[in-house]
């Protein structure tokens, strides 16, 4: 478990060290930005805001980001198991750990799917299901990623 966590947040460093030439005024958040564009307008500008070199580093990190799902939805996956283990004798919620576990799979599922939609768009589609497709999987993704962390944070906090 710990060595997922340390890559996880490893790859999640190196994205956000890295993704700085994708953060402009169109795409105040970046590569998130573009995940939430919501339709081709918005991809196409966030993307022509990033020039050349931004295209590049948006096409490194989705071709890294195939390989993060894997990393970071076993070190949740795995952290919520371990959460509901120290949860189960004391409180009821259990069971939440573990469907929580399963959601980070769920998630790491979903953020295949946006990726290929925002490489689609990257590269030039202006299929207009798209952007939308990219949105609502990326929202769902992050709720679950962000669901399954608070879970194992307080676990850790209230049942250490």
């Amino acid at each position: 478990m710990k060595v997922a966590i340390v890559l996880a947040l490893g790859m999640t460093l190196f994205f956000n060290l890295t993704g700085g030439p994708l953060q402009t005024a169109v795409a105040p958040a970046g590569i998130i930005s573009f995940e939430f564009a919501g339709n081709v307008a918005n991809a196409q500008m966030i993307i022509a805001s990033w020039g050349e070199h931004g295209r590049l580093v948006a096409a490194f990190g989705l071709g890294l980001d195939f390989l993060y799902p894997l990393v970071y939805a076993a070190a949740i996956s795995l952290a919520c198991v371990w959460a509901a283990e120290r949860v189960q004798p004391k409180f009821p919620a259990a069971k939440w750990g573990i469907w929580l576990a399963w959601g980070a799979w769920l998630a790491a599922l979903l953020d295949y799917v946006e990726n290929v939609a925002l490489v689609l768009l990257l590269f030039g589609s202006t299929a207009v299901l798209l952007p939308p497709l990219a949105f609502i999987c990326a929202a769902i993704k992050f709720a679950l990623v962000i669901a399954g962390i608070v879970y194992v944070l307080v676990a850790w906090l209230l049942f250490r």
